[in-house]
């Protein structure tokens, strides 16, 4: 019987800063506090799983560098019980990090990337023949070079990957990265009928589907509803997954919706939202993977997504699945506008 989540794309070791404010051009701010963190959609979700106590296996597709970041991506993952067997060493390429700058006062974060060797990982560094685990994760789309470019049949070549994982029996799960791109639509909408869970931020939903949501309190929740709809008429074949400070949204192809408000942080909480709609995904793949209804799969999603605010880096504060729960019903949830 299966049994796992075997989770590739972006391998990304995270240098964070903490800074007193964002500065002008050519200005100066205090450097707070820094640390070292997991980054990059495989990397956050599995780590996020593993501090949730997900009771099936976790393993990881990629590439390093071999470099002292790429080792410390490995060691951290065997520390976490994260398979690795086919998370590569590639010689003479660096490991892909990024500088998170995230200021004191807000917990906003601002992103200094190098793709590194995450820009070469193709279709060949792929392989299911063994793969015993239920669900394949893959993020992020339009962050990964060589997975984005067009193949043979003018599809990216993600495509090729997402359906050689369903072929071999795994459900598939998706996640891009906010870029600004006139390619976004070109990119993911080719992939999305070989989706069963995507994952989008309300950014991302505007972006694919077209229509427009509104932001904070002027968030319209009919136009989240369409939105999710647009992208199960686009292809998805089990959930659409759309969520945003205030909430998440989910839309299954039978046209199920499931609500579920964010949890109420206080303020002087929040340290970073690094990773927190990483920590989102991790929680409702936790629930996808166990077969629970979708709206308690959101709930501890949300509930993990509050708990990683906790800490600058992306996974450092998420708890075990248990306390996330425990923390959001603590706190309460806000109403969705």
């Amino acid at each position: 019987m299966r049994s796992g989540i075997l989770a590739a794309g972006n391998w990304i070791r995270d240098h964070v800063k903490t800074v007193d404010a964002w500065p002008e051009q050519d200005g100066l701010v205090t450097i707070l506090g820094r640390s070292m963190g997991n980054g990059g959609g495989p990397y956050n979700v599995l780590k996020d799983l593993a501090r949730l106590g997900a009771p099936f296996p976790l393993a990881g597709i990629g590439l390093l560098g071999d470099d002292e970041d790429g080792r410390a991506i490995l060691a951290d993952c065997e520390a976490s019980g994260i398979g690795t067997a086919q998370l590569r060493a590639a010689p003479g390429l660096s490991t892909s990090y990024t500088d998170v700058m995230t200021v004191r006062g807000t917990g906003r974060r601002t992103f200094f990337h190098h793709r590194g060797a995450n820009a070469l990982l193709a279709p060949g560094h792929f392989d299911f023949t063994r793969a015993r685990e239920r669900i394949f994760y893959l993020g992020y789309l339009l962050l990964l070079d060589a997975l984005d470019a067009p193949g043979p049949d003018g599809a990216p070549r993600a495509r090729e990957v997402l359906r050689s994982a369903r072929a071999s029996g795994l459900q598939t799960s998706l996640d891009c990265v906010s870029a600004a791109s006139e390619r976004f639509r070109a990119t993911v909408v080719p992939v999305l009928p070989d989706i069963d869970v995507l994952f989008v931020n309300d950014y991302e939903a505007e972006q694919i589907a077209g229509i427009a949501l509104g932001r904070g309190a002027a968030i319209d929740r009919r136009a989240v509803e369409r939105a999710a709809r647009a992208l199960v008429d686009l292809g998805v074949r089990g959930w659409a997954v759309l969520h945003s400070p205030e909430g998440a949204c989910a839309c299954s192809a039978s046209g199920e919706i499931a609500w579920q408000p964010a949890v109420r942080v206080r303020p002087e909480l929040v340290l970073g939202s690094a990773g927190a709609g990483d920590a989102l995904a991790a929680g409702v793949l936790y629930g996808v993977h166990e077969g629970w209804p979708m709206a308690r799969a959101l709930e501890l999603g949300v509930c993990a997504a509050a708990t990683s605010l906790l800490n600058p880096t992306c996974s450092g504060s998420v708890r075990s699945s248990a306390q996330c729960l425990a923390f959001g019903r603590e706190h309460g949830f806000a109403a969705f506008p």
